[in-house]
Parts: C-alpha cells; sequence; structure tokens
C-alpha cells in the first residue's frame, strides 16, 4: 500500500522504533525506562500512533511497564500537524504544531481529564530524526507544577512500515 501524498512531511515516523530514555518529574525519582513507538498508516491520510513505555533496572532489564498511549498524527496544509493522544489513565490530549525538514514541534491545545485522572495541564513535544534516529523530548505541567523536562529518549528503526488492517 502506497503512503497518502498529504503525509510526505511525516513519512519518515512510519514503522517500529525501540530504545530507551530518561525520565523525571518533582513528583517522581528519576530513573531509565525503554520504550517502543510503532507509527503505522492505512492508506487515508493520518498515522495511526502507539506508545509502550517500561521501567528499566540499572542492567537495562524491563523491571515493569510504565505508561501507554496511542492516537492519530494529520498533516495539515503547510506542513502543519494535529495529533490527538489518549491515555488509559483518563487523558486526551490534541497537540498542535509543524514539521520542519525531520523536526517536529508540538503544543498541546486542548487537555481533557476523566474525575479520576491525575492533575494533568500542558505538554510540549518535540520529535527529530538526527543520524537515522528517532530523538524525542517530552516536557509537562502537572501536579501543580509549571512546564519542565519530563522524558527525552533515543529510538532505533527497528522495522519498516506495514499497513495497518
Amino acid at each position: 500500500m502506497d503512503v497518502h501524498p498529504d503525509l510526505e512531511p511525516i513519512a519518515f515516523l512510519l514503522g517500529r522504533w525501540e530504545g530507551a530514555g530518561v525520565v523525571g518529574y518533582p513528583t517522581i525519582e528519576s530513573a531509565n525506562f525503554g520504550q517502543e513507538i510503532v507509527f503505522g498508516h492505512n492508506g487515508k491520510p493520518f498515522l495511526t500512533y502507539t506508545s509502550r513505555t517500561w521501567l528499566l533496572d540499572d542492567e537495562g532489564a524491563k523491571v515493569r511497564p510504565l505508561a501507554t498511549e496511542s492516537g492519530f498524527w494529520r498533516i495539515q496544509p503547510e506542513r502543519q500537524l494535529e495529533v490527538c493522544i489518549a491515555h488509559p489513565t483518563g487523558i486526551v490530549e490534541i497537540y498542535l504544531g509543524e514539521v520542519v525538514f525531520h523536526k517536529i514541534e508540538l503544543r498541546t491545545d486542548l487537555v481533557a481529564r476523566t474525575d479520576t485522572a491525575k492533575d494533568y495541564s500542558a505538554g510540549h513535544r518535540m520529535y527529530g530524526l538526527v543520524n537515522g534516529n528517532l530523538m524525542y523530548a517530552y516536557d509537562m505541567a502537572a501536579m501543580g507544577h509549571p512546564l519542565q523536562s519530563h522524558t527525552s529518549a533515543e529510538l532505533k528503526k527497528v522495522a519498516d512500515f506495514t499497513p495497518d488492517e
């Protein structure tokens, strides 16, 4: 299946990426984590997105699951981007941003939370392709703290794009 032509600016994301990063925030202890991100495509003008993370021990072995999220990435005219992400913890985010070559910058436009979700009010994400690896940094505002660093990681492509069913 061919990639929808509108997706050309973000087609570099397609595939399965794996790697490791660092997580920290004033409300949690800093730690290393592993991650898998999958960007898929079904022929329509959007990418599907899933991310899974897990805590790593000092030797790099998986200890336990951490966060998971899924959503859709939609490119708009003039390389603008709309991203919808849902979390099983009762949070839904809508990000707006833009693509400049192989760099993506996104900021939350809307955050919705269920009554039982933790306090979370804003996010800022940057993704970039550097020497063939997907690098990203994620800042968040949560639990009464202002927007600040939360996670960053370097992921290697481990599988090329395969069409979604």
